[in-house]
């Protein structure tokens, strides 16, 4: 397996027209993180690369713990997804989440007793955990005239209104 999985060729038989065409499941790199409480607890990072096709999730990655293939099915119907993270000559974690159009979440777990979160998402949406502000613009502010009065009224009032100087005493 190649030290990074986001970057591996895809093989010939991803390139064939039976790759899922939903857009809440596009082959390639994906990455995320799962959370657990156990040692160490905390947020850890995913690398995968994941092929959909025909209700099957096949792929491989990389975390803390090490090397994994993935093996799983999934529902373009409703979103749901479930697979199997198998670590080389290692344990094997069971996987199940929703794809709702912002990636895969849901738990994770090693029976009997360890559990926990996760997200991933395609790399290439990047991470949708992170805020960003698209585009912002200063828009002027005026507290005593109305946007929707009719340009007369909105000369008027502003003759009328009174001025700083106007409320100070002689």
């Amino acid at each position: 397996m190649s030290s990074d999985p986001r970057t591996r060729k895809p093989t010939p038989d991803e390139n064939d027209l039976e790759l899922e065409t939903d857009s809440r499941f596009p082959s390639g790199p994906w990455v995320g993180y799962f959370l657990q409480a156990e040692l160490p607890p905390g947020k850890h990072g995913m690398e995968l690369r994941l092929t959909f096709k025909r209700g099957v999730i096949t792929g491989e990655g990389r975390d803390m713990i090490g090397d994994f293939i993935i093996r799983g099915k999934y529902q373009v119907e409703d979103g749901k997804c479930w697979w199997t993270k198998r670590f080389i000559g290692k344990h094997d974690v069971a996987y199940q989440g929703y794809n709702e159009g912002k990636g895969i979440w849901g738990t994770w777990e090693i029976p009997p007793s360890w559990k926990g979160g996760f997200y991933i998402w395609p790399e290439a949406m990047g991470d949708p955990t992170k805020q960003k502000l698209h585009e912002a613009i200063e828009e002027p502010f005026n507290d005593f005239i109305e946007a929707d009065a009719p340009a007369e009224l909105t000369v008027a009032a502003a003759e009328i209104e009174p001025q700083a100087d106007d409320s100070l005493p002689a």
